[in-house]
Parts: structure tokens; sequence; C-alpha cells
């Protein structure tokens, strides 16, 4: 059976037929995949319940592994590969945490619109997220297409964002939830970046937006100011029009690119068993520069 591709929304976003990613992937599979990154941004495998070992070995077929926040939070995981990142809300045993443990913060903070490791000097790419237990109701994943976004800017907000650097920093997120209990080693781990506002996808060779939970400040603009226009591009980015929701079933596998997306988590009960997990790869290309 040769692999397909089902759009599921307007503009981004595929459901895969004709791969299954638990079989050892071969050249020609994994080149046909990332085109349909560049085309797609968000591709969806149905009914693949994938171990930690195949989600690793599909993963490496597209870059070196990201640790992502592990770097600055530096805590245990339940995994053998550490740059797994445990999107749920059990603890190292698997028992569901109590609503006012630490762990959640982590949670919360995936709940607002991001990209993976955007306060990286070098870029996530793709991240590959499985899902092994859902709740009964909310949890969904929602993903936002920023190529989409921008070409649908106004010319005159184009002008004036052409050029822009802004800075992103691994806990400007957590300090917004008012997680702030780090180290100074810890806050120092990861120092903020510069990108460009506007980047070329290069896969796709199309602009887009490069914004989200962790961008803190447009640099040479007022902080005030800079944060209320990095406001107006996310709410902007963010309209139905660019958005697909994904509804999580268990042995889903979603794959999504990180340079032209954003994306958050949603709302459950939280008594109830939620596990995802996500391995990310990252990219060769470098940030304008590193800033304390």
């Amino acid at each position: 059976m040769s692999i397909s591709f089902e759009p599921l929304h307007p503009v981004f976003a595929a459901e895969v037929r004709g791969l299954d990613i638990r079989q050892k992937l071969d050249a020609a599979s994994a080149a046909v995949v990332e085109d349909a990154m560049n085309r797609y941004a968000v591709l969806v495998f149905r009914d693949q319940p994938i171990d930690e070992a195949q989600q690793m070995a599909f993963t490496r077929w597209f870059g070196p592994l990201d640790r992502g926040f592990s770097k600055v939070a530096q805590r245990k995981t339940r995994f053998e590969d550490p740059t797994m990142a445990d999107i749920s809300n059990v603890d190292l045993e698997g028992r569901i945490v109590s609503r006012f443990d630490r762990k959640l913060a982590s949670h919360f903070a995936n709940q607002l619109w991001h990209s993976d490791s955007s306060f990286q000097p070098e870029a996530a790419k793709f991240s590959i997220l499985s899902s092994h237990a859902v709740p009964s109701r909310g949890g969904e994943t929602e993903f936002a297409d920023m190529r989409a976004a921008y070409d649908a800017l106004p010319e005159d907000i184009k002008a004036e964002i052409d050029g822009l650097e802004v800075e992103h920093w691994a806990l400007h997120s957590r300090f917004f939830l008012g997680d702030t209990d780090y180290s100074e080693a810890q806050i120092n781990a990861i120092p903020a970046v510069r990108w460009p506002v506007v980047r070329v996808h290069p896969g796709s060779k199309r602009k887009t937006l490069f914004i989200g939970a962790h961008a803190r400040e447009l640099v040479g603009m007022p902080l005030p100011e800079g944060r209320v226009m990095l406001l107006d591009l996310l709410e902007h980015s963010t309209q139905a029009e660019f958005v697909y929701r994904h509804h999580w079933r268990v042995g889903d596998v979603v794959m999504w690119d990180n340079r032209c997306t954003l994306h958050r988590g949603r709302r459950y009960d939280l008594s109830e068993r939620r596990e995802l997990r996500r391995s990310t790869t990252i990219e060769a290309e470098a940030p304008r520069e590193r800033v304390a």
C-alpha cells in the first residue's frame, strides 16, 4: 500500500495512511514524510500504539534529538531515554499527581501557545507526540499554521515587523504562571536567544511568524509596546481559520513542525489520567545571538 495523505484542515494538517511507523523505516519513506511535513506541517498517524524504542527510532530519522526544557528542570524521568518528554499528569510510578504537584507547572505551560524549544540556540525541528491514555473529555491539542497567519497579515503590519527580532527565554512562560522556584544555576542554564519575528521556513520556503509563550520582548522596542504587539500577533495567528484541533485517541501519533506552527494542550479533568510522550529533533540553524 502506498503512502497517502488526507487533509484535515483547509490550510494545513493531514492524516497519514499506508505507513506503519512501528516498523523499521527506510530512507524513501522518511523522505516522503519529510516532504509531507513541508506541505502540511502537522501529520496524524492513527491506531499506531508505539513504544518508547519505536518512537525514538522513528524520531531519529529526522535529525538529532532535543533535550528541551530538561536542561533547566533537571528532573528525574520514567523513560530510558532522557530526551523523551513526559507530557502527563502522573508521577514516576505512574500514579495521578495532585493538582498542586509542581510537575503540573510544565503541564499548564503546555496549555499556552508555544513552539517547542524556541528558547534554545538550536531551533526545534519536528516533535512527535504519542498517546497512551486520554481523559473522557477535553485534553485536545491545537495547532496553528504560522505561515498562513503571516500571509493573512495586513501589508502595513508585515512592513512594520519586517526585520524585527524577538527574545525567547525558557522560563518566561513559567514565571508568568507563578512557577519561579529555580536555582540561579537553572535560571542561567539556557540564556535567552534572539530570533527574527519573521523567518523563512526552510522546507516550504514560505514566510512564517516565530512567536509564542517563550517570546518575552521585541528587541529595540519599549517592553510594554513590544509585549502588546506580540499579543496582537498571537491573537491574529490563533484565529479558527488557522487552527487544527486534534481529538486524541489511544494509539494516535502526531508529528508537527515547530518552525512554522504553534501548539497548545487544552484543559481536562485532572483527576483523569492523560499520558502523552514527546520526542523532538533539532535543526542546524542558529538564532541571531544569545543574550544574558
